[in-house]
């Protein structure tokens, strides 16, 4: 019999019981109302607030400022160039340097944004795609700098390309040498790095870009079917893998669709993994992190956006997602401020420690409604997964779901103009003169700086070895080695994410849509 010191009781003193309803399926396939047994009551989901600011240096400084109010993990931003494989001397880069997140081009960049974090003692996100496996490089060749342990580094590259191609566009080579990137980092990670997860399967750009529910589900699911059966085309064992693919969704307003596709979510994952490869139940198990909606928030009252940001929030945690980024309320304007970044972390903790949230499993199951939703929403996805695989699988239809995401965001557009669709500050309630003004960070001085550290960090190479790499690199990316071994030798002898990714773009070509 339990002690009464762990009985979980409402503020009124009640008893909570771990979960309610004739189906105790939490932590059990298919993982309906959860993937662990107790979900929130043994731990809480991982507040890990995403955070990118021009360069390194200022991104680890809020890194800090998060770390020291409690954020639990961290998440990386990249600015475009690194995400498109550019150093920010290139041609390419000027004018986007440090814009959108922060800029790495060297492993002295990496060192900077984690000084003073010992990697051993955190865990990383990283929204990284066509060069997730040269960032993985630099974490891993700065944990060994460290003296970390490759076993103990713990964290997430995105690395989901294929939405790249259907909703976002920061690819760089063909699919299929695409393809050949992610399984190369999967194969390292399962032998070397065993507590990464190597695939952020993403379904949040695909909602950002105008899906509806069950498509955001459908096209995620489809990208995900891919990525294993190309992991296994290549050899891998699926249970050396599968465990680490985890996955990523958007949070949006409607609270009770929004927590009846991650129920959906859930469910269809582990039936498709069970059916299609015989996974294990460990295979099957759907692990998410979850990001407020970006396209919700807006420029016109922005503080009505800390109102939608908190449904969103509580939409994701009565969905039972493993961890949670809460946008800022001035993301709508430009990067978050200290303020809105402390906000929007204080936001969890209030929904961790006050709502009541955590006190049972899946607090909605078993509302007619919601038990309603989470049929239709997986209905619906289903239904798309099938066209796509009569298409050829997710490789080979991403016209199709580019379309049907265009067709959907056009019709989400049209009954917000029209008025049939509110948006409180936008088309109802709105008032004059409501947008405020927020400063910028001075992006030039920002961009000079950075090309400067990169000119210095570049003059104290050895130029020697650093054309052995380069050569290396474009060995084995024309054979069948694993290229992962030769980034991290790369990166280690001071070669810049832009060089290897001209080497790669030189032997793989890329990709033009």
């Amino acid at each position: 019999m339990s002690d009464e010191r762990d009985v979980v009781r409402t503020d009124s003193g009640l008893p909570v019981d771990r979960v309610y309803g004739p189906d105790d399926e939490a932590g059990s396939f298919p993982f309906t109302r959860g993937v662990y047994p107790n979900m929130y009551r043994g731990r809480v989901w991982t507040m890990r607030q995403y955070a990118g600011f021009g360069t390194a240096g200022e991104t680890n400084e809020r890194f800090r400022y998060l770390l020291a109010r409690g954020q639990t993990g961290l998440s990386v931003a990249f600015d475009l160039p690194t995400q498109m494989g550019y150093d920010s001397d290139a041609a390419m880069a000027q004018g986007e340097v440090g814009r959108v997140g922060v800029a790495i081009d060297s492993l002295d960049d990496m060192r900077t944004l984690f000084a003073g974090i010992p990697l051993g003692e955190v865990s990383t996100s990283m929204t990284i795609n066509a060069t997730a496996g040269i960032l993985l490089a630099f974490y891993v060749a700065l944990g060994d700098e460290q003296g970390v342990d490759r076993g103990a580094l713990s964290g997430t590259v995105q690395n989901d390309v294929l939405k790249e191609y259907i909703a976002r566009g920061t690819y760089i080579y063909p699919v299929d040498s695409s393809l050949r990137l992610i399984t190369d980092l999967m194969a390292f990670c399962a032998r070397e790095v065993p507590r990464w997860n190597t695939v952020s399967i993403s379904g949040y750009h695909i909602r950002e870009a105008g899906s509806t529910a069950p498509q955001e589900v459908a096209f995620t699911f489809a990208n995900g079917l891919e990525y294993v059966r190309r992991a296994l085309d290549a050899g891998l064992d699926l249970e050396s893998f599968a465990p680490r693919l985890s996955f990523f969704f958007a949070a949006h307003n409607d609270l009770f669709e929004e927590v009846a596709k991650f129920r959906a979510a859930r469910r269809l994952w582990a039936r498709l993994m069970r059916e299609r490869f015989g996974a294990s139940d460990t295979s099957c198990r759907l692990r998410f992190h979850t990001q407020t909606g970006g396209s919700t928030l807006t420029a016109q009252q922005p503080l009505n956006n800390v109102v939608r940001v908190t449904v969103q929030a509580l939409a994701a945690t009565l969905g039972g997602t493993q961890s949670l980024h809460t946008n800022g309320y001035d993301e709508a304007l430009a990067l978050p401020t200290e303020e809105s970044a402390k906000l929007a972390l204080r936001t969890q903790q209030v929904l961790g420690a006050e709502s009541g949230v955590t006190k049972t499993v899946d607090p909605l199951g078993g509302s007619h409604y919601v038990e309603a939703l989470t049929d239709e929403i997986e209905s619906a996805a289903l239904a798309y997964l099938e066209q796509i695989d009569e298409l050829g699988g997710a490789s080979r239809a991403i016209d199709f779901m580019q379309e049907e995401i265009h067709q959907a965001a056009y019709r989400f557009q049209m009954e917000i103009e029209s008025g049939a669709r509110p948006v409180v500050g936008v088309n109802v309630y709105e008032e004059e003169g409501s947008t405020p003004r927020i400063g910028q960070p001075d992006y030039s001085a920002l961009e000079s700086g950075q090309k400067q550290r990169l000119t210095d960090f570049k003059g104290e190479r050895d130029a020697a070895a650093v054309a052995r790499e380069l050569d290396a690199i474009r060995t084995v990316a024309t054979g069948d080695d694993n290229l992962m071994p030769a980034l991290v030798g790369a990166v280690k002898a001071g070669v810049t994410l832009g060089e290897i990714s001209d080497a790669l773009r030189a032997e793989w070509g890329t990709w033009d849509g």
